[in-house]
């Protein structure tokens, strides 16, 4: 297969080269693993397609940089790639393990994060990356400010000592549940450091996910550096959850539409529009695999 700029538009051919690939991957999963070991099989090719898009990506990679390619030509020969590769990666899982609406209408959500992710890997505008901090740097440098303050207060050492302690106790309490401060996107735009947290849509119970959020962003913003976190929702939500994120004044929250206008505003890249002309699950799918879809209801999980 020839990686060229003209890969962007190859989608037929790169559909192709993956249901190959998939065809050599399932005769070799299938001298590995027995006819009931399906979640097996299923685990083991997706981590071989994924392996296969990688491939792909670097080649395109180097390609690009050797040839002189904009970020832009990079990314829609990556965002082609990808999407082709899903396709075959829904289409082989279900082969071995038929898909029911709740696995199904997850696996779409969870294939949407990374794709829109590609708009910062690639980004048309000058943006970086960033690490995000660790928890356990961010509370030493907190406990730091608040011993100084402690120590330099015009009080007894044995007061000192006790408000100490009892600065402590909070600590611990805060530290019995596990805080990471990582979230899905990290990045640095025009000057600013933005955190970002994405989701394909809120289920019915979310309550202590939301209280995780609402706790990590007043972290953010109590830190030294100017921090805005952001919450990206693939569905047009106005839900509680949804809601109390939105008000909270801590988190920035953006769903449906207003999503994609967010990740073109930040990216320079207009992901909404590459996906209304280059997207078309129930055409570029299996046949035999669209009419189990259309069977079981299951073909209106198929939006971006």
């Amino acid at each position: 297969m020839n990686i060229t700029k003209n890969t962007a538009k190859n989608k037929t051919e790169l559909l192709k080269y993956f249901r190959d690939r998939s065809s050599e991957f399932i005769a070799e999963v299938n001298k590995e693993y027995g006819n009931t070991e399906f979640k097996k099989k299923a685990k083991r090719l997706n981590t071989l397609l994924v392996r296969a898009r990688n491939t792909i990506i670097e080649i395109i990679e180097q390609k690009g940089k050797k040839d002189s390619w904009s970020n832009q030509e990079i990314l829609e020969c990556v965002l082609m790639v990808t999407y082709c590769n899903y396709v075959v990666m829904l289409e082989v899982r279900h082969s071995v393990w038929p898909y029911e609406y709740m696995a199904f209408s997850r696996r779409i959500g969870e294939l949407w994060e990374p794709f829109c992710k590609l708009a910062f890997e690639y980004p048309i505008n000058d943006l970086e990356l960033f690490v995000p901090p660790l928890f356990a740097d961010v509370k030493k440098q907190l406990a730091d400010e608040v011993q100084e303050y402690i120590n330099n207060l015009d009080i007894s050492a044995e007061q000192k000592t006790q408000l100490n302690k009892y600065y402590d106790k909070v600590w611990s309490l805060v530290m019995s549940g596990e805080i990471q401060l990582e979230l899905d996107l990290h990045f640095i735009f025009e000057g600013k450091k933005y955190v970002v947290d994405f989701k394909s849509g809120f289920g019915s119970n979310e309550k202590g996910n939301v209280n995780r959020l609402l706790l990590v962003a007043s972290i953010y913003h109590n830190l030294e550096d100017d921090y805005e976190p952001l919450i990206f929702v693939r569905a047009t939500e106005n839900n509680n959850y949804f809601n109390t994120l939105k008000n909270s004044k801590t988190w920035s929250a953006f769903s449906g539409a207003e999503t994609y206008g967010e990740l073109h505003k930040y990216s320079g890249f207009d992901i909404s529009s590459w996906i209304a002309e280059n997207i078309n699950w129930t055409d570029d799918l299996d046949s035999d695999f669209v009419k189990h879809l259309d069977d079981n209801d299951l073909t209106q999980y198929l939006t971006w």
